[in-house]
């Protein structure tokens, strides 16, 4: 994750870099060569907070048709010289991903880039994983020759090959080129590859590195420890922890409280995710102590364990926590909103409104105070919904927020569920899909054209044509 540049919400780029619906609708409305640069903007310098689980490429596709854009600039990215030092996915994936889409509605200078890429780029891999799922297989078995060419004939080489074939997304490029008859030297090197793949990973089953039948709970927090000792460190409560639950008896209580208590780091953490998944009577005032801790591990460890509990005591402790100011406090009011009762709104809303005031629209916790807005029907809570809704960066919290509007807000249906059914995210066009009101010619149009597009996901077009079909009738 990374924290990108966003401009302001009002503005066309802002909207784009956003993947709001109306910023397809304003650039539709603005002058071409205003709206290309700014797209061109989104595409080239990848505007999500989370570039691996947010979407913006099918929406940046759509608009790249809208306004029969070219693909220049796309291009003069891919093959900047840039390309061969910084290989990070996050500069050219949202390139890659868009001409994939471009390619699926039939744009062959789409299909080319992605060719020409593959054979000589350096985020070859996931440009060969778009082709796998768009290109025919005459395109795919000649790039067979360029991708194998970029692994020597060495035994570094063979095992970095056998490392792409085994970590491949889309595995048909590879598939094709072993059985490939007319390239009998590329086929073989591709099918060793494929078995050492195999039998890397049933030598790794053979050798497990973890904690052992019979260890006792001293060796596994000992087991823990350890880990941040390496180099990388590795962070082992977590499976520590599942290791603790499988050797420790009641006999052991005492023992796994005092490392709560006075452990060391990653044993103190291990100890304490562990007695709160037990729900153990001592595990709340521990997780208090431990929150306060000056190791970033010990506190986070703290915090996400009280976030796990599911018990009516720890419902009552995030009543009297939710006013703090802390991590504790964000969880407490992210447990009340996720889990809480009726009687719990006002706390919801205060911790909602506070914590828009104190930390924007972007801070972690407003996705549980959102939902829990919108699960808790308060009403009141709409002002301060549709302001996440405009302002935060997440294209996932807005779809949230535009749930939670759906549930607190009346002026839905005709407000922001319109400018939904161009969002980025389809399960907030889905969304849209069942709530705008077709008094809105804009909205029968774009339903038509979300139920004819192969490219929208099923989920969308079933939402879409339960607003056209009629209902059956029950006998």
């Amino acid at each position: 994750m990374f924290d990108p540049d966003i401009a302001p919400s009002g503005t066309l780029l802002g909207l784009l870099q956003r993947g709001r619906g109306d910023g397809t609708l304003h650039a539709l409305a603005a002058p071409r060569a205003e709206a290309l640069a700014a797209l061109n903007h989104c595409v080239l310098r990848d505007p999500r907070r989370d570039w691996q689980v947010e979407n913006r490429s099918l929406y940046y596709a759509r608009l790249y048709l809208d306004l029969d854009g070219g693909l220049d600039e796309i291009e003069r990215h891919l093959f900047h010289p840039d390309d061969l030092f910084d290989t990070a996915e996050e500069r050219t994936g949202l390139a890659l991903a868009v001409l994939g889409h471009l390619a699926s509605y039939g744009r062959d200078d789409a299909l080319a880039l992605l060719r020409r890429y593959a054979a000589t780029g350096g985020n070859w891999a996931w440009a060969l994983d778009e082709l796998a799922l768009r290109d025919d297989d005459a395109g795919l078995l000649a790039l067979g020759l360029p991708v194998l060419a970029r692994f020597p004939h060495t035994p570094e080489g063979e095992a970095a090959l056998a490392t792409a074939v085994r970590d491949a997304f889309e595995p048909r490029p590879w598939r094709l080129w072993a059985e490939d008859r007319r390239a009998p030297e590329t086929a073989a090197r591709v099918r060793a590859a494929q078995e050492q793949g195999s039998f890397d990973r049933w030598q790794r089953q053979l050798r497990p590195s973890g904690p052992r039948p019979g260890w006792s709970v001293r060796e596994v927090l000992d087991w823990a420890q350890e880990g941040l000792l390496l180099h990388p460190a590795q962070h082992r409560h977590v499976p520590a922890t599942r290791c603790l639950t499988a050797v420790a008896g009641p006999e052991d209580r005492g023992e796994i409280i005092e490392a709560a208590a006075f452990g060391a780091d990653a044993a103190r953490a291990t100890a304490l995710r562990y007695l709160a998944e037990h729900h153990d009577p001592q595990a709340l005032d521990l997780i208090e102590t431990a929150a306060a801790d000056p190791a970033r591990l010990v506190a986070d460890a703290a915090v996400t364990a009280f976030e796990r509990m599911r018990s009516t005591a720890a419902l009552d402790r995030a009543r009297v926590w939710v006013h703090r100011t802390d991590a504790l406090g964000a969880a407490a009011a992210g447990m009340l909103a996720c889990r809480g009762a009726a009687y719990d709104s006002s706390l919801v809303l205060g911790a909602l409104r506070r914590t828009v005031r104190a930390e924007g629209c972007d801070a972690p916790v407003l996705w549980d105070l959102v939902d829990g807005a919108g699960r808790l029907s308060i009403g009141c809570a709409a002002p301060v919904l549709r302001h996440v809704y405009r302002e935060t960066s997440s294209s996932h919290l807005r779809g949230r927020a535009a749930r939670a509007l759906a549930a607190t807000d009346p002026a839905f249906a005709t407000g922001f569920a319109v400018e939904c059914l161009w969002d980025c995210e389809e399960s907030t066009r889905e969304l849209a899909a069942r709530h705008a009101t077709t008094a809105d010619a804009r909205v029968v149009d774009q339903l038509r054209r979300l139920a004819a597009d192969p490219a929208e996901e099923a989920e969308v077009q079933t939402a879409v044509r339960s607003r056209f079909e009629p209902e059956t009738p029950t006998v």
